[in-house]
């Protein structure tokens, strides 16, 4: 209130409605500019954030994609370690003469009367009796 009277007196009636309109504009002008630098330093932060974040998603995949990697060539590693076994195994195996001759000899084909279930040794299901 007390500016008011001052500026009435020190501008005068006539040229105080001018004034006070230039004052608007100049003020709006200045809301205008700080609401855009407080929106320019708030995408900043929120970019800064986004890196941050990108940065940490990164270090995350890496460690995900370093520990499938160590578990794949472990793998990979028993996978060789088995196979050369098995290949041993295969090598001794043809090189000795088969111990049974009943494991060399082929299974004897079931009799035209016979279950296919009953030649493979599988039991028979049980016969229904009257009671």
């Amino acid at each position: 209130m007390v500016i008011a009277v001052v500026a009435l007196i020190v501008i005068g009636p006539e040229r105080l409605p001018r004034v006070a309109r230039t004052m608007g504009h100049l003020f709006g002008r200045l809301q205008r500019y700080v609401n855009d630098v407080k929106a320019d330093i708030n995408r900043e932060i929120e970019l800064e954030e986004l890196r941050k974040f990108k940065t940490t998603f990164e270090d995350a995949a890496r460690g995900f994609e370093s520990g499938v990697n160590t578990t794949v060539s472990s793998v990979q590693s028993e996978v060789a370690k088995t196979e050369g076994e098995l290949n041993s195994m295969t090598q001794i195996g043809e090189s000795t003469p088969a111990s049974s001759p009943a494991a060399a000899a082929p299974a004897p084909e079931p009799a035209q009367g016979e279950a296919v279930g009953e030649a493979q040794g599988s039991p028979s299901p049980p016969e229904k009796t009257a009671v």
